[in-house]
């Protein structure tokens, strides 16, 4: 039974919801009713719940909503319905740990009260004895939930709000953390074989330097975190290192491996050394560090300090929390308005042009990786933060590997979690507020944000799709597994360890994001897969033909790579003694470029560009303007007013996946036919999974996400506001007529 704003019910539609208004209630009974709540996880607690509570829609200021209970638990925020469904909803992407009506504690990003009719950020201080007529929940995946707690007895909706906000905003330790609840209690049959290289290993390390022909130094020492607790148990250093230099400053300088190009230079990141009054030690030191990265391949070697070039993590976060209030939509009328001047404000927050940075500097590097054949050494203060950005990026555009599904997880544990990036500090799931807590900063969000502009330019050179990036960038607020919960590979193994000597019932069983049965059946799964991934055919010497220039090493660097920095930092000296050294040794030469590195970067893509596709060789985003896209499918999935049924980019990859499917059939009756000569004749077509060809619904933009929602409503721009617009438009037609009848006379 469907009702509208006090209308009269319409029977002839059955629905899964009823919807009324506040003054409709108090003109019914409340029936007895008993309390509903969800499937509760392994080791999921109930703190308190109340009820009614009317959930409302952001259909405007109409106040329309559902009455349920909404309740709170040690995992989640979550409101239940009291209308039973009258039929089950075709899900198609369905997660089994969360449903699209609850919120993962760690997803909490802000919460709001409605005090008068004023809406107020909630902060610790602000809780006690308090309790709005609403309260509104912001959520890390920019979901918004607005609950109103009015009808409620005044004792519950205190109790429940209160519960809520200090769950989800108070500092808490890291052991309260979910995860140790549920790894607890949650059943080893769940867990499933490992395919993901996860770089925990030595023999990982091994397997991974002999994949890339790479000749470098496992170093061991660290296996017990002896050495330093920044550092990854394993890693890979240039051969000249000496023991004596790895122990010299705990970790700190060292140049770590990344990874090593055909032609034999290598990638390579570190940290800066801490201060010390003996400054006689430290140039020194540096010297032999830069000494044998140089010596790596042909004695060639570019330092870049990602300090200097790139915004800070504060401006990546202050930007980014500009850029996400305009996703964070409260009702239609704030939508509307943002609407007349969008484009504009989400580039003055500047969060697209920091991915433009982190993009072009990253095609700097692979420009002397794959042009220069020459060795990089990039930098910054930890050496976990851009760094992991920049190498991460590099690697995905020079080796197709990382292109791969099962590659990208190992590229993400290799450079981010075996790499030490402080995931606890930049995610701030527990809320810290003290000053030994880092800044909060969406770093890695960042690093998928520069993929995901990759993949959409560039989409049959991926076989992972935007909708796992997407579910990713979810993940990392989902409290239930280990990859996202530490600083460090020390920190995680200690803090796991700890807890399963602790666990002697039961094992203690804490799943990597990776196990993506824990969240997604198999044929949900099947949306991770690009459906356009162009596999790596046998026939490809045969189609392309036309020779590719072979590489030749310029022995030289253009003379901005030893500019010296306008401020204090790790390479400000280094530099002249390494040209004071390579001019000694004569080996490579410093060319200074009148026009400056970006023209020489702009030719290299534009060299690239003319050259045969190739989807598995070298890729190349394109920074012009407009190619730097905002992502969608992340930012507009939960706005009921910018959904296109049947249109959107699905749609579009929807016919491109129907089309793919009829030459495959085609195919298929030509091999019946036995019409290809030659083997390597034959077109080798992907026969993976294609779920959305599958499907004869008539899909939304938004799919697969919010795909079981109902909207009842048909988007429309408001009275007043749509006036306004009308006005503006007469304006301008008068100004047009005007201006063509000028250039008649």
């Amino acid at each position: 039974m469907l009702r509208l704003g006090g209308g009269e019910a319409k029977s002839n539609k059955p629905s899964f919801v009823s919807y009324v208004t506040p003054e409709e209630i108090k003109c019914e009974k409340e029936p007895a009713k008993k309390q509903r709540h969800p499937d509760l996880l392994p080791g999921e607690v109930i703190f308190c719940d109340a009820d009614p509570i009317l959930k409302q829609t952001q259909d405007d200021l109409s106040q329309r909503g559902i009455f349920g209970t909404l309740l709170c638990s040690n995992f989640r925020v979550s409101f239940v319905s009291d209308e039973m469904p009258l039929e089950e909803t075709a899900q198609h992407f369905k997660n089994k740990l969360y449903g699209e009506n609850d919120i993962p504690l760690m997803c909490v990003d802000h919460i709001y009260g409605v005090f008068d009719e004023k809406k107020k950020l909630m902060t610790g201080g602000m809780l006690k004895n308090k309790c709005p007529s609403k309260m509104i929940i912001h959520c890390k995946d920019l979901r918004v939930f607005q609950f109103c707690l009015t009808f409620a007895k005044e004792e519950d909706a205190r109790k429940i709000f209160q519960g809520i906000a200090h769950h989800c905003l108070e500092p808490k330790s890291l052991k309260c953390v979910f995860a140790f609840s549920y790894a607890v209690s949650r059943s080893p049959e769940l867990q499933r074989s490992q395919r993901t290289v996860m770089f925990e290993s030595k023999e990982d390390w091994v397997q991974e330097m002999k994949r890339v022909k790479g000749n470098l130094r496992v170093v061991t020492e660290n296996e017990n975190f002896e050495l330093s607790k920044r550092l990854p148990k394993f890693f890979i250093i240039p051969a000249a290192v000496t023991d004596e230099d790895i122990s010299k400053f705990p970790g700190k300088g060292l140049p770590i491996w990344c990874w090593s190009h055909h032609s034999g230079c290598a990638l390579f990141k570190a940290s800066s050394l801490p201060p010390s009054q003996e400054e006689g030690l430290l140039q020194p030191y540096m010297d032999r560090m830069l000494h044998a990265v140089a010596h790596t391949h042909l004695y060639s070697l570019k330092t870049e300090d990602l300090s200097e070039t790139l915004p800070t993590i504060q401006d990546i976060q202050q930007s980014y929390t500009k850029f996400k209030q305009f996703f964070l939509i409260d009702n239609s009328t704030d939508f509307w308005l943002s609407d007349v001047k969008w484009f504009s404000s989400l580039e003055n927050t500047g969060w697209l042009d920091i991915i433009r940075q982190c993009l072009h500097k990253a095609v700097e590097v692979v420009e002397c990786l794959e042009k220069e054949n020459t060795n990089v050494l990039i930098l910054e203060e930890e050496g976990t933060d851009l760094c992991c950005v920049i190498s991460s990026l590099v690697q995905i555009m020079l080796d197709p590997h990382y292109r791969t599904l099962l590659g990208f997880q190992s590229l993400v544990q290799k450079e981010w979690v075996s790499g030490c990036h402080a995931f606890l500090d930049r995610c701030n799931p527990l809320y810290q507020k003290d000053k030994e807590c880092q800044c909060p900063s969406p770093v890695f969000l960042l690093f998928l944000e520069c993929v995901w502009q990759l993949l959409q330019q560039q989409s049959p050179a991926f076989q992972f799709s935007e909708t796992f990036l997407t579910v990713l960038s979810d993940s990392l607020h989902v409290p239930v597994f280990s990859t996202f919960l530490f600083n460090s590979a020390c920190q995680r193994e200690i803090t796991l360890q700890a807890e399963s000597q602790g666990s002697q019932t039961t094992p203690f069983n804490c799943p990597a994001v990776w196990d993506w049965s824990v969240q997604f059946d198999s044929k949900a799964q099947e949306l991770f897969i690009n459906p356009l991934y162009a596999d790596k055919f046998k026939q490809d010497k045969v189609l392309r033909k036309v020779p590719r220039p072979k590489h030749q090493r310029q022995m030289s660097l253009p003379s901005s790579a030893f500019k010296t920095p306008p401020r204090k930092g790790f390479f400000k000296d280094e530099t002249e003694s390494l040209k004071k050294m390579l001019r000694v040794k004569r080996i490579s030469r410093w060319m200074s470029s009148p026009e400056g590195p970006g023209v020489t970067t702009r030719e290299f893509y534009e060299a690239w560009q003319r050259r045969p596709v190739d989807f598995h060789g070298l890729l190349l985003p394109c920074l012009d303007g407009p190619a730097v896209r905002l992502w969608m499918q992340r930012y507009l999935r939960w706005i009921p007013e910018v959904q296109i049924l049947g249109g959107g980019s699905v749609a579009v990859t929807n016919k491109l996946a129907e089309l793919l499917v009829q030459v495959q059939e085609l195919r298929r009756e030509l091999d019946l036919k036995d019409c290809w000569e030659t083997e390597t004749e034959r077109p080798q077509l992907r026969p993976g999974p294609l779920a959305l060809a599958r499907t004869s619904l008539r899909l939304s933009s938004s799919f697969p996400f919010a795909s079981s929602r109902n909207w009842t409503f048909k988007p429309t721009i408001p009275t007043s506001l749509l006036q306004s617009l009308m006005v503006t438009d007469k304006l301008a037609s008068q100004e047009d007529e005007a201006t063509e009848a000028i250039s008649l006379v």
